[in-house]
């Protein structure tokens, strides 16, 4: 008589044995359990938005004591805070140009600069060029080239060459192409604005300017 079959199928041909598996998943739990009672991670301090502090700016020959908060760039405070409405903001990451003012002469992009970073430098914006009621040498070639057409991009082209004009007088038009590259004008005024550069510098020399 044959024998009874066995109803026990060997674990070895399941591939994985009930005990195994039972083992993993308690094994798990208690990983599960352990990384759930760690202590958290300190938490790292975050300064409060808002905070502000005092600085001053030299702004057009004219010393401004202004309340900032640190992150404000030059052009928000000059804008916004001081009403110097002169230079525009367009791109505010440093593509256009519109924003240009001189920070010790040079011209730089006020959206990139920040107003604290401005502390005891001397600015000039584009309402600083005028000379009493009229305008400057370089406002004034604007005008008599046409160098502008929707006149947004316009103070900052006009800061590039005021600054270009300042450490280089009599600029050759090769010159005057790399001084205002760093401007865009999408109006494409671009001639104009090599002619009125060159146009500035003729009227610097007969005013003595150089």
């Amino acid at each position: 008589m044959p024998d009874k079959p066995d109803n026990k199928t060997p674990d070895s041909k399941q591939g994985i044995s009930r005990r195994g598996f039972l083992s993993s998943v308690s094994a798990g739990a208690v990983v599960a359990v352990s990384l759930k009672g760690a202590p958290d991670a300190p938490a790292q301090e975050i300064e409060a938005v808002g905070q502000t502090v005092t600085i001053d700016l030299l702004v057009n020959g004219s010393n401004r004591k202004v309340l900032v908060e640190p992150r404000w760039s030059l052009a928000y405070v000059l804008r916004e805070v001081l009403g110097l409405t002169g230079s525009k903001i367009g791109c505010e990451r440093g593509e256009c140009g519109a924003c240009t003012v001189l920070i010790d002469g040079k011209p730089r992009y006020s959206c990139l600069t920040l107003a604290v970073e401005a502390e005891g430098r001397t600015i000039t914006t584009v309402e600083g060029l005028l000379e009493g009621e009229k305008l400057g040498s370089v406002q004034q070639a604007f005008v008599e080239e046409d160098a502008f057409q929707c006149g947004f991009c316009t103070p900052g082209q006009i800061m590039a060459v005021e600054g270009l004009l300042r450490s280089n007088p009599n600029p050759t038009m090769d010159q005057i192409r790399i001084g205002v590259s760093g401007n865009l004008c999408r109006c494409g005024t671009y001639k104009h604005i090599f002619n009125a550069a060159a146009k500035a510098s003729e009227l610097r020399k007969q005013k003595g300017s150089v």
